[in-house]
């Protein structure tokens, strides 16, 4: 389980590509701090286990499933990732809780600076756009953040929803630095799905109960 709240942003520095398994080599410091081999890291927001650890570097795998559903599979050496730890028993819940679980990706359609702030909006699919609400929460990269506007689909495209970000998110994540088309991990609220399910049931229109 994570919050959201970046603690740094790391490089990678290694893509080893075996099969259908992806070993990736991330250089870190702060994140690493009383972390073992077997413990979690969320990597622009995906939860992954560190496999291999140094004083300055971890490593971590990826299965087909992951590289299908995130930008994971998209990374090359240089590349900026956010990095968080997994939550610890009785810390600080700063954004929202955060599984680590990626929906799936939403496409950057452009930044504009509103005052001191950035304004961020991402092409949706509607299967991730319908747990998405104006001043919910939503994970991006791992980023807890909240929502200001949503757009649902119409003449045939997708909708889109905003996000806005602070002087001081702005420093510290990597969405900034991105450029319009880049895929972003999206986390939708987990209590969206589960309302849905308690509502639907498995699908055939019944009480779940």
């Amino acid at each position: 389980m994570f919050t959201g709240i970046v603690q740094e942003i790391g490089t990678v520095r290694e893509v080893r590509r075996s099969g259908p398994a992806t070993q990736l080599v991330i250089g870190a410091r702060r994140v690493l701090e009383g972390v073992e081999v077997g413990e979690s890291i969320a990597v622009n927001g995906v939860c992954l286990t560190v496999a291999e650890l140094g004083p300055d570097w971890f490593l971590v795998e990826t299965m087909p499933e992951t590289l299908r559903r995130t930008n994971l599979g998209l990374l090359q050496p240089g590349d900026l990732v956010n990095l968080e730890g997994s939550l610890r028993v009785g810390g600080s819940i700063g954004g929202h809780f955060v599984q680590g679980h990626v929906d799936g990706t939403a496409r950057v359609l452009d930044l504009t600076p509103d005052g001191p702030a950035l304004v961020v909006r991402f092409a949706t699919p509607p299967e991730l756009l319908r747990y998405i609400v104006p001043k919910g929460y939503v994970a991006v990269d791992g980023v807890s953040l909240t929502v200001v506007q949503v757009e649902p689909p119409s003449d045939g495209r997708d909708g889109w929803f905003s996000v806005s970000l602070v002087t001081h998110t702005q420093r510290h994540i990597t969405l900034p630095r991105q450029r319009p088309g880049y895929l972003a991990n999206i986390e939708v609220d987990i209590l969206g799905k589960y309302v849905e399910r308690f509502i639907h049931g498995f699908g055939d229109g019944r009480r779940s109960d």
